[in-house]
């Protein structure tokens, strides 16, 4: 069995972050998403845009691994969006409604590796949340 290939690359303006993931995002390479969306929070960012452009595929682990770094991005303060997902995870929001927790509106420029840092300030705020994170996680609100 052929071994899942993904690459996070990581670019950093201040205490805003771009997370572009490269590859298939499943049960194999969770745990590298897990550890990199984690580290940003340990590391003080407050915006975390996550580009998943080049992602080819991402199942509902992918979808846990970004629930679960949304809930504790808004613990500490921070914003966690998905920027433009691949057509599975887009099915898998649909389906579950999480669409509203983790998509934000488009940033009008997204950085890449081969343009370097742009300015990220320049990007549009979330969309209000009306409800708390943890609530909607935990499925409390009717």
């Amino acid at each position: 069995m052929p071994r899942t290939q993904l690459t996070v690359h990581r670019h950093d303006r201040r205490k805003r972050a771009l997370i572009t993931l490269v590859g298939e995002i499943d049960l194999e390479s969770a745990p590298l998403v897990h550890t990199a969306l984690v580290q940003c929070l340990s590391d003080g960012i407050r915006t975390l845009d996550i580009d998943l452009t080049p992602v080819s595929f991402c199942d509902c682990t992918g979808l846990n691994v970004f629930l679960h770094a949304a809930q504790k991005a808004a613990e500490v303060g921070c914003t966690l969006r998905l920027h433009r997902p691949p057509p599975t995870l887009g099915l898998i929001l649909d389906l579950t409604g999480a669409q509203f927790l983790l998509l934000g509106v488009p940033l009008g420029c997204l950085l890449s590796p081969a343009e370097g840092a742009q300015d990220l300030a320049a990007a549009d705020t979330p969309p209000h949340r009306t409800f708390p994170l943890a609530s909607l996680l935990s499925g409390d609100v009717r």
